[in-house]
């Protein structure tokens, strides 16, 4: 199985005058407006995650959910290319995703387009970061 959180899937980006060697894109989903019975069915949201995995292409190495009592449902889905996470509020019609992928071959895009019309979320919030290590050479600093 390929790992493209390898060292060969770096890509190289300049924010002012640091370098960052990208290791990967995470994407912090927080999906207001839900339907609240979506929300709170394990089977449903379990069903949508490995799903959104699978369509994307994403390399599914094992899941993990659970419902609470009253409600909501967390859960993970581990890929090789990183994971994709869920955690709800139905009392909020609320939904905190995280998605993180390396490499190219995964589109985290699709993924949280994928979930937030699934869940029918009206209000959508969609923060993307490249996560990764700086280059750029920095003086030491001087407590």
């Amino acid at each position: 199985m390929y790992n493209s959180c390898s060292p060969d899937a770096i890509e190289t980006h300049k924010i002012g005058t640091i370098n960052l060697e990208s290791l990967g894109t995470h994407i912090l989903l927080d999906l207001r407006e839900c339907d609240d019975k979506r929300l709170d069915d394990l089977d449903f949201i379990q069903t949508t995650l490995v799903e959104s995995a699978r369509l994307a292409q994403a390399t599914i190495v094992g899941h993990t959910f659970h419902k609470f009592s009253p409600q909501g449902v967390t859960g993970v889905v581990a890929i090789a290319e990183s994971h994709i996470c869920i955690h709800t509020w139905p009392e909020y019609n609320y939904a905190a995703v995280d998605i993180f992928t390396c490499g190219d071959t995964v589109d985290p895009q699709f993924i949280a387009k994928y979930i937030s019309e699934s869940l029918g979320s009206r209000n959508p919030q969609v923060r993307q970061l490249n996560r990764g290590f700086s280059t750029t050479p920095t003086a030491p600093s001087h407590a």
